[in-house]
Protein backbone atom coordinates (compact mmCIF):
# COMPACT_ATOMS: atom_id res chain seq x y z
CA UNK A 1 0.00 0.00 0.00
CA UNK A 2 1.19 3.50 -0.84
CA UNK A 3 -0.02 6.62 0.97
CA UNK A 4 0.01 10.19 -0.28
CA UNK A 5 -0.55 13.49 1.48
CA UNK A 6 -1.71 16.46 -0.55
CA UNK A 7 -0.46 19.08 1.85
CA UNK A 8 2.67 18.61 3.92
CA UNK A 9 1.95 20.55 7.10
CA UNK A 10 1.77 19.41 10.72
CA UNK A 11 -1.08 16.94 10.19
CA UNK A 12 0.67 15.18 7.30
CA UNK A 13 3.96 15.18 9.19
CA UNK A 14 2.37 13.64 12.30
CA UNK A 15 0.54 10.92 10.39
CA UNK A 16 3.52 10.04 8.21
CA UNK A 17 5.76 9.85 11.27
CA UNK A 18 3.27 7.60 13.05
CA UNK A 19 2.83 5.28 10.07
CA UNK A 20 6.59 4.91 9.65
CA UNK A 21 7.30 4.47 13.36
CA UNK A 22 4.72 1.69 13.66
CA UNK A 23 5.88 -0.03 10.48
CA UNK A 24 2.40 0.37 8.97
CA UNK A 25 3.73 1.94 5.77
CA UNK A 26 7.41 2.03 4.71
CA UNK A 27 8.83 5.51 4.24
CA UNK A 28 9.53 4.82 0.57
CA UNK A 29 5.80 4.18 0.03
CA UNK A 30 4.74 7.56 1.42
CA UNK A 31 4.46 10.68 -0.74
CA UNK A 32 3.74 14.32 0.04
CA UNK A 33 2.99 17.30 -2.16
CA UNK A 34 2.88 21.03 -1.47
CA UNK A 35 2.79 24.20 -3.58
CA UNK A 36 6.00 25.54 -5.09
CA UNK A 37 6.11 28.59 -2.84
CA UNK A 38 8.00 29.64 0.30
CA UNK A 39 5.73 27.80 2.74
CA UNK A 40 5.31 24.72 0.54
CA UNK A 41 9.03 24.32 -0.04
CA UNK A 42 9.74 24.61 3.69
CA UNK A 43 7.08 22.00 4.52
CA UNK A 44 8.47 19.57 1.97
CA UNK A 45 12.02 20.03 3.29
CA UNK A 46 10.81 19.15 6.78
CA UNK A 47 8.71 16.13 5.86
CA UNK A 48 11.38 14.81 3.49
CA UNK A 49 13.59 14.23 6.53
CA UNK A 50 11.34 11.25 7.34
CA UNK A 51 12.67 9.56 4.21
CA UNK A 52 9.48 9.94 2.19
CA UNK A 53 9.19 11.13 -1.41
CA UNK A 54 8.09 14.70 -2.08
CA UNK A 55 6.81 16.65 -5.06
CA UNK A 56 5.16 19.92 -6.02
CA UNK A 57 2.80 18.03 -8.33
CA UNK A 58 -0.51 16.89 -6.85
CA UNK A 59 -1.29 14.87 -9.96
CA UNK A 60 2.01 13.00 -9.75
CA UNK A 61 1.28 12.19 -6.12
CA UNK A 62 -2.16 10.81 -6.94
CA UNK A 63 -0.71 8.63 -9.70
CA UNK A 64 1.71 7.08 -7.18
CA UNK A 65 -0.66 6.64 -4.22
CA UNK A 66 -3.39 4.18 -3.23
CA UNK A 67 -4.68 6.12 -0.22
CA UNK A 68 -4.69 9.92 -0.54
CA UNK A 69 -5.12 12.20 2.48
CA UNK A 70 -6.37 15.69 1.62
CA UNK A 71 -4.35 17.48 4.29
CA UNK A 72 -5.16 20.95 2.95
CA UNK A 73 -7.25 23.99 3.83
CA UNK A 74 -10.95 23.89 3.00
CA UNK A 75 -10.68 27.06 0.90
CA UNK A 76 -8.43 25.35 -1.69
CA UNK A 77 -10.01 21.90 -1.78
CA UNK A 78 -12.31 22.63 -4.75
CA UNK A 79 -9.42 23.71 -6.98
CA UNK A 80 -7.25 20.78 -5.88
CA UNK A 81 -9.99 18.24 -6.56
CA UNK A 82 -10.62 19.69 -10.02
CA UNK A 83 -6.88 19.45 -10.72
CA UNK A 84 -6.49 15.81 -9.71
CA UNK A 85 -9.86 14.44 -10.88
CA UNK A 86 -8.60 13.30 -14.34
CA UNK A 87 -5.96 11.15 -12.60
CA UNK A 88 -8.28 9.38 -10.16
CA UNK A 89 -9.03 5.69 -10.77
CA UNK A 90 -10.98 3.00 -8.95
CA UNK A 91 -7.88 2.00 -6.96
CA UNK A 92 -7.88 5.28 -5.04
CA UNK A 93 -9.26 5.89 -1.57
CA UNK A 94 -9.52 9.56 -0.52
CA UNK A 95 -9.52 10.61 3.12
CA UNK A 96 -10.53 14.16 4.05
CA UNK A 97 -9.83 15.63 7.50
CA UNK A 98 -11.25 19.08 6.74
CA UNK A 99 -13.85 20.48 9.12
CA UNK A 100 -17.06 21.48 7.36
CA UNK A 101 -16.20 19.71 4.08
CA UNK A 102 -18.76 16.96 3.48
CA UNK A 103 -18.20 13.59 1.84
CA UNK A 104 -20.76 14.48 -0.82
CA UNK A 105 -18.91 17.67 -1.81
CA UNK A 106 -15.71 15.67 -2.32
CA UNK A 107 -17.47 12.87 -4.19
CA UNK A 108 -19.14 15.34 -6.54
CA UNK A 109 -15.76 16.81 -7.54
CA UNK A 110 -14.21 13.42 -8.33
CA UNK A 111 -15.15 10.67 -10.82
CA UNK A 112 -18.32 8.63 -10.13
CA UNK A 113 -18.03 5.93 -7.44
CA UNK A 114 -14.81 7.35 -6.00
CA UNK A 115 -14.30 6.00 -2.49
CA UNK A 116 -14.19 8.77 0.11
CA UNK A 117 -13.82 8.73 3.88
CA UNK A 118 -14.18 11.78 6.10
CA UNK A 119 -12.23 11.98 9.34
CA UNK A 120 -12.19 14.47 12.20
CA UNK A 121 -8.91 14.35 14.13
CA UNK A 122 -7.74 16.65 16.89
CA UNK A 123 -4.38 18.28 17.52
CA UNK A 124 -2.99 15.73 20.04
CA UNK A 125 -2.59 13.54 16.93
CA UNK A 126 0.72 15.37 16.39
CA UNK A 127 2.12 13.61 19.48
CA UNK A 128 0.50 10.27 18.64
CA UNK A 129 -2.43 10.75 21.03
CA UNK A 130 -5.22 11.86 18.71
CA UNK A 131 -8.92 11.07 19.02
CA UNK A 132 -10.34 10.61 15.53
CA UNK A 133 -13.81 9.78 14.28
CA UNK A 134 -14.30 8.75 10.65
CA UNK A 135 -17.30 8.17 8.40
CA UNK A 136 -17.49 6.27 5.12
CA UNK A 137 -18.91 7.71 1.94
CA UNK A 138 -21.43 5.98 -0.29
CA UNK A 139 -18.83 3.96 -2.19
CA UNK A 140 -16.25 3.37 0.55
CA UNK A 141 -16.25 -0.25 1.69
CA UNK A 142 -15.97 -1.78 5.13
CA UNK A 143 -12.43 -2.78 4.17
CA UNK A 144 -11.66 0.86 3.34
CA UNK A 145 -12.82 1.83 6.83
CA UNK A 146 -10.66 -0.87 8.38
CA UNK A 147 -7.67 0.35 6.37
CA UNK A 148 -8.11 3.90 7.64
CA UNK A 149 -8.68 2.65 11.19
CA UNK A 150 -5.47 0.61 11.12
CA UNK A 151 -3.51 3.60 9.82
CA UNK A 152 -4.95 6.09 12.30
CA UNK A 153 -4.51 3.75 15.26
CA UNK A 154 -0.81 4.51 14.89
CA UNK A 155 -1.42 8.16 15.84
CA UNK A 156 -4.00 7.70 18.58
CA UNK A 157 -7.48 6.29 19.01
CA UNK A 158 -10.18 6.20 16.35
CA UNK A 159 -13.57 4.72 15.62
CA UNK A 160 -16.25 4.81 12.93
CA UNK A 161 -19.24 7.09 13.32
CA UNK A 162 -21.95 8.70 11.20
CA UNK A 163 -21.27 11.78 9.12
CA UNK A 164 -24.49 13.33 10.44
CA UNK A 165 -22.72 13.73 13.79
CA UNK A 166 -19.40 15.00 12.40
CA UNK A 167 -20.16 18.65 13.18
CA UNK A 168 -20.90 17.64 16.78
CA UNK A 169 -17.63 15.70 16.86
CA UNK A 170 -15.88 18.85 15.63
CA UNK A 171 -17.36 20.84 18.52
CA UNK A 172 -16.45 18.18 21.07
CA UNK A 173 -13.23 16.51 19.95
CA UNK A 174 -11.86 18.63 17.12
CA UNK A 175 -12.10 21.82 19.17
CA UNK A 176 -11.93 20.06 22.54
CA UNK A 177 -8.16 20.36 23.08
CA UNK A 178 -8.56 24.15 23.07
CA UNK A 179 -11.03 23.89 25.97
CA UNK A 180 -8.60 21.65 27.85
CA UNK A 181 -5.62 23.94 27.19
CA UNK A 182 -7.68 26.84 28.51
CA UNK A 183 -8.50 24.79 31.61
CA UNK A 184 -4.83 23.92 32.16
CA UNK A 185 -3.88 27.58 31.84
CA UNK A 186 -6.61 28.64 34.28
CA UNK A 187 -5.66 25.99 36.84
CA UNK A 188 -1.99 26.88 36.54
CA UNK A 189 -2.75 30.57 36.96
CA UNK A 190 -4.70 29.71 40.11
CA UNK A 191 -1.63 27.89 41.40
CA UNK A 192 0.54 30.93 40.67
CA UNK A 193 -1.95 33.11 42.52
CA UNK A 194 -1.54 30.82 45.53
CA UNK A 195 2.27 31.13 45.44
CA UNK A 196 3.49 28.32 43.17
CA UNK A 197 5.87 29.06 40.33
CA UNK A 198 4.47 29.20 36.80
CA UNK A 199 6.55 26.19 35.73
CA UNK A 200 5.43 24.11 38.71
CA UNK A 201 1.80 25.08 38.24
CA UNK A 202 1.71 24.23 34.53
CA UNK A 203 3.24 20.81 35.12
CA UNK A 204 0.93 20.00 38.02
CA UNK A 205 -2.16 21.17 36.12
CA UNK A 206 -1.26 19.25 32.96
CA UNK A 207 -0.40 16.07 34.88
CA UNK A 208 -3.60 16.33 36.91
CA UNK A 209 -5.82 16.55 33.82
CA UNK A 210 -3.88 13.82 32.00
CA UNK A 211 -4.05 11.44 34.95
CA UNK A 212 -7.73 12.15 35.65
CA UNK A 213 -8.57 11.41 32.01
CA UNK A 214 -6.51 8.22 32.18
CA UNK A 215 -8.51 7.12 35.23
CA UNK A 216 -11.80 7.64 33.38
CA UNK A 217 -10.58 5.56 30.43
CA UNK A 218 -9.00 2.78 32.48
CA UNK A 219 -11.79 2.29 35.01
CA UNK A 220 -14.78 2.89 32.73
CA UNK A 221 -16.43 4.55 35.72
CA UNK A 222 -18.71 7.55 35.24
CA UNK A 223 -16.86 10.83 35.88
CA UNK A 224 -19.44 11.79 38.52
CA UNK A 225 -18.58 8.66 40.51
CA UNK A 226 -14.87 9.44 40.31
CA UNK A 227 -15.59 13.03 41.31
CA UNK A 228 -17.47 11.77 44.38
CA UNK A 229 -14.46 9.64 45.33
CA UNK A 230 -12.30 12.77 45.45
CA UNK A 231 -14.96 14.61 47.44
CA UNK A 232 -15.06 11.95 50.17
CA UNK A 233 -15.42 12.98 53.80
CA UNK A 234 -11.85 14.04 54.62
CA UNK A 235 -9.81 17.23 54.46
CA UNK A 236 -9.00 16.81 50.74
CA UNK A 237 -12.61 15.94 49.98
CA UNK A 238 -13.96 18.96 51.83
CA UNK A 239 -11.52 21.18 49.94
CA UNK A 240 -12.60 19.70 46.61
CA UNK A 241 -16.28 19.99 47.47
CA UNK A 242 -15.95 23.66 48.36
CA UNK A 243 -14.12 24.29 45.08
CA UNK A 244 -16.74 22.42 43.04
CA UNK A 245 -19.50 24.38 44.73
CA UNK A 246 -17.81 27.56 43.52
CA UNK A 247 -17.46 26.12 39.99
CA UNK A 248 -21.09 25.07 39.88
CA UNK A 249 -22.21 28.55 40.97
CA UNK A 250 -20.16 29.93 38.09
CA UNK A 251 -21.85 27.64 35.58
CA UNK A 252 -18.74 25.59 34.79
CA UNK A 253 -20.51 22.57 33.31
CA UNK A 254 -23.02 24.68 31.41
CA UNK A 255 -20.17 26.71 29.89
CA UNK A 256 -18.48 23.57 28.57
CA UNK A 257 -21.75 22.26 27.18
CA UNK A 258 -22.35 25.64 25.53
CA UNK A 259 -18.82 25.54 24.10
CA UNK A 260 -19.46 22.21 22.36
CA UNK A 261 -22.74 23.54 20.97
CA UNK A 262 -21.12 26.77 19.78
CA UNK A 263 -18.33 24.81 18.10
CA UNK A 264 -20.86 22.66 16.25
CA UNK A 265 -22.95 25.69 15.24
CA UNK A 266 -19.93 27.54 13.88
CA UNK A 267 -18.82 24.50 11.89
CA UNK A 268 -22.27 24.26 10.30
CA UNK A 269 -22.21 27.98 9.55
CA UNK A 270 -18.82 27.78 7.86
CA UNK A 271 -19.93 24.76 5.85
CA UNK A 272 -23.01 26.61 4.60
CA UNK A 273 -20.88 29.63 3.69
CA UNK A 274 -18.55 27.36 1.72
CA UNK A 275 -21.46 25.70 -0.07
CA UNK A 276 -22.91 29.08 -1.05
CA UNK A 277 -19.51 30.31 -2.28
CA UNK A 278 -18.98 27.21 -4.41
CA UNK A 279 -22.50 27.50 -5.84
CA UNK A 280 -21.87 31.13 -6.84
CA UNK A 281 -18.53 30.24 -8.45
CA UNK A 282 -20.12 27.40 -10.41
Amino acid sequence: MSVGFIGAGRLAMAMAKGFIRAGAVPAENIFASAPDNLVGRAELRNIKELGIQVTHSNTALVSQSDVVFLAIKANVVKNVLEEIAPFVTNRHLFVTPMAGVTIKSVEQSLPPETRVIRMMPNTPLVVGEGATVYARGEHATKHDGETVEVLLSNVGWCFEGKEDYMDAVTGLSGSGPAYVFLSIDALATGGVKMGLSRQESLRIAAETIQNAAKRVLETGAHPSMLKDEVCSNNILGQSALSAIHKMEKGGFRALLMDAVEAGEDRTKELRRMGEVKNHVED
